[in-house]
């Protein structure tokens, strides 16, 4: 059953009750939450993935308002894990921008039985794309732009490599947008779904998009990479792809790594793996159609 076939009354309960075992990629995550923020936010965002009554869940976390006088004064809400709480309220109306954060915190802090990256993963005709996330380089924009145009989105903050094949496994979730992302991605295609912005966070004004009802479906089909790109965007500048040595393209990948350092041995073969698989470039452009052109190029 997919989150969209139920009806409000139950979504509403079972985020109420005993929680909505909801499937993102190889996790299941049991959320609770009695907040509105939460409701809409599921409700428009994740129609298409796929729920459970009961069963197992990896993670179960939880949204809610804080109690006592201190909530009712300044109303906050808390992200809970396993019922202990990782990070300070926030207040009450960043309530479905925290559960996306503290999903993404619940995955690179646990899921050790993958090689973990802070990075993009899309994939087109067999060639799937990692973007690692450098602060600042336009990465959940173009990542936005490319799923928009026909590519397949595997991951927007998390690039999960299998320990025994070497595959990217897919993880489709809302694409986190910032500050003026919010409007480009708006203004790029007439078929982008965004949530509700979330303003004043610690990154500014925050949304999130709609993953492909594609991508969402192929959640069971892995990927082989074959390109890493490291973006950046620069206002006016013309679009420049540039090769990037593989002991630099090592170097860096590592850097956005969650877990490489933790996996020891196990993390430096599914690295170096990585990287004798793909072709490394970096890319600077300032144009979303010229790069989703090249894109297109490097994927034909």
């Amino acid at each position: 059953m997919r989150l969209g076939e139920l009806s409000d009354a139950a979504l509403r309960a079972a985020l109420r009750d005993e929680g909505l075992i909801v499937a993102t990629g190889p996790f299941r995550f049991r959320i609770r939450s009695r907040t509105e923020q939460v409701f809409r936010g599921l409700r428009r965002l994740y129609p298409e993935f796929e729920i459970f009554e009961q069963g197992f869940s990896d993670y179960a976390v939880r949204v809610d308002r804080v109690a006592g006088l201190r909530g009712h004064l300044r109303p906050q809400v808390a992200f809970q894990f396993d019922g202990f709480e990782p990070f300070k309220p926030l207040p009450a109306n960043h309530a479905y921008a925290l559960l996306e954060w503290g999903m993404n915190w619940s995955m690179s802090s646990h899921g050790h039985h993958y090689l973990l990256l802070h990075a993009a993963v899309l994939e087109r005709n067999g060639h799937a794309i990692v973007l690692p996330g450098d602060p600042g380089a336009g990465k959940s924009t173009l990542t936005a732009a490319l799923s928009l145009s026909g590519y397949r989105l595997l991951s927007d903050e998390m690039a999960l490599i299998d320990r025994d094949t070497g595959l990217l496994m897919p993880l489709a979730r809302p694409v986190g947008l910032k500050n003026k992302s919010i409007d480009i991605v708006r203004a790029y295609s007439k078929d982008a779904v965004l949530g509700e912005v979330a303003h004043d966070t610690h990154k500014g004004s925050v949304a999130h998009l709609r993953p492909p009802a594609a991508s969402v479906r192929a959640s069971d089909a892995s990927a082989r990479p074959a390109f890493i790109v490291f973006p950046r965007w620069e206002e006016g500048a013309e679009l420049v792809l540039t090769p990037c040595a593989k002991s630099a393209a090592f170097m860096r990948t590592a850097q956005h790594a969650f877990n490489y350092e933790l996996l020891g041995s196990t993390g430096y073969d599914l690295m170096a793996d990585l990287i004798e698989r793909c072709a490394c470039h970096e890319l600077r452009y300032s144009r979303l159609p010229d790069a989703i052109a090249m894109f297109d190029g490097l994927t034909r």
